[in-house]
Order: structure tokens, then C-alpha cells, then sequence
């Protein structure tokens, strides 16, 4: 895993009202019972509500149109630290360009990254994939200096903000990856990926990527 990864519940309750039965009781009744009541004579039980009448039910975000915001060609300054969760403070920054495609509709995007730093330059391909029954967001990344995908993140968006999260192996330790899309604009958004390794108690920022749309 390198520092340059780009990391981007439902109930419904239904319930029946019911009509209580006063249909005669055919056959001689018990000498212990009293008579059954005739239909005629038994009093009209109004249909019970629905247990939930007057309850706002909760509806299950639609998110496959949640990452539109990010479709087109972008102009990305990225900050990176160095040596992640071991004190150091030392970053270096890169410039370049970001280009976002939609595919299926919408509900999956391709994006490609070039960017020039300190180190000489950098491609990245990012799959995003959108899970209709999760209501989830899948993130895999890719860089070109090894050609192959790495595990994906996954997560979803809630008040305009989106998290995606995954577990992997860092220096010989496991911890929790954070992908984070905020500050959300027409023509602006950042990206900010950080590190835990205390289970999520703290995060440490690793890569911060402050992106602006390329004027058309």
C-alpha cells in the first residue's frame, strides 16, 4: 500500500390491520359456555390502525449518483507525507491533473490521475463501483508502477460528505484505511486519506488532494 492510495443500515416495518371476527359459531356450544352470539346481535369492531400510523419510516438513501459531482477534467494539488504513523511531519507536494468518466449511468466511474512531484511522475487508475443492494460504494486503485489493483474500500455518502474504509497491511501492522470526499462544490472538492492504528481512535492524513474544475 503506498501513501498515493485514493481511498473515496434499512428497515422497512410492515404490519396489517385486522378485523376481528364475529361470524356465528356453528354446532351446539358447551353446557359449561354460554350461547354463542349471533352476527347480528355481536357489536361492529372498527378495523384497528396500522401499528405504524403517524410514524415517518425512514427510506434507504439512493447513492448511485453520489459521486456525479466528481465527473469531468480537474486540475489536483496533492500533499503527501512521507513516512505515515511514525511522527514524522516531513510532505511533499504534487501537481497534476484528474479526469473522472462516468460509466453504466453513472453508477460506476473510471478515474485516471497524472501528477509530478519530488519523486518524478505518477499515474493512478481508480475504479469506483456503486452496490444497489448495500447502497455502497466500492473503491479499487491501481498504479502504473505495478499494474495491479489493490483491495477495495467501501462506504457511502451522508449529508453530502463520503467515507470509504478498509483494513490492510501497513510496515508489518494491520490498519484501518479512510478515504474522505468533503468541501463539495460545483467546481472544488478535497480528498484526504488517513491511517489508524489503534482501531480508529485516531487518524492520521497521509495524502490530501485539494482538487479545482478545469475551466471548459
Amino acid at each position: 500500500m503506498t501513501a498515493f492510495r485514493k481511498i473515496c443500515f434499512c428497515c422497512v416495518f410492515c404490519t396489517m390491520g385486522f378485523v376481528l371476527d364475529s361470524s356465528p359459531v356453528f354446532g351446539q356450544a358447551s353446557p359449561n359456555e354460554p350461547s354463542p352470539v349471533m352476527a347480528s346481535q355481536a357489536p361492529r369492531v372498527a378495523k384497528a390502525a396500522p401499528a405504524n400510523a403517524g410514524v415517518n419510516v425512514t427510506s434507504v438513501h439512493d447513492g448511485q449518483h453520489d459521486f456525479d459531482f466528481a465527473h469531468g477534467s480537474w486540475k489536483t494539488h496533492i500533499r503527501r507525507l512521507q513516512h505515515p504513523l511514525t511522527g514524522s511531519n516531513k510532505w511533499v507536494e504534487l501537481n497534476g491533473t484528474v479526469v473522472v468518466r462516468k460509466v453504466w449511468g453513472g453508477r460506476a466511474n473510471l478515474e485516471e490521475i497524472e501528477a509530478d512531484g519530488p519523486d518524478g511522475h505518477f499515474e493512478g487508475l481508480t475504479l469506483f463501483l456503486y452496490n444497489p443492494q448495500s447502497h455502497q460504494w466500492s473503491q479499487t486503485f491501481a498504479s502504473s508502477s505495478d499494474g495491479t489493483l489493490e483491495q477495495p474500500a467501501i462506504g457511502e455518502f451522508k449529508q453530502g460528505r463520503g467515507e470509504l474504509f478498509d483494513q490492510e497491511t501497513f510496515n508489518g501492522r494491520t490498519i484501518l484505511v479512510r478515504g474522505t470526499w468533503s468541501d463539495i462544490t460545483p467546481n472544488a472538492h478535497r480528498f484526504e486519506q488517513a491511517y489508524s492504528d489503534d482501531g480508529g481512535k485516531t487518524w492520521e492524513p497521509n495524502f490530501i488532494a485539494n482538487l479545482t474544475r478545469e475551466s471548459q
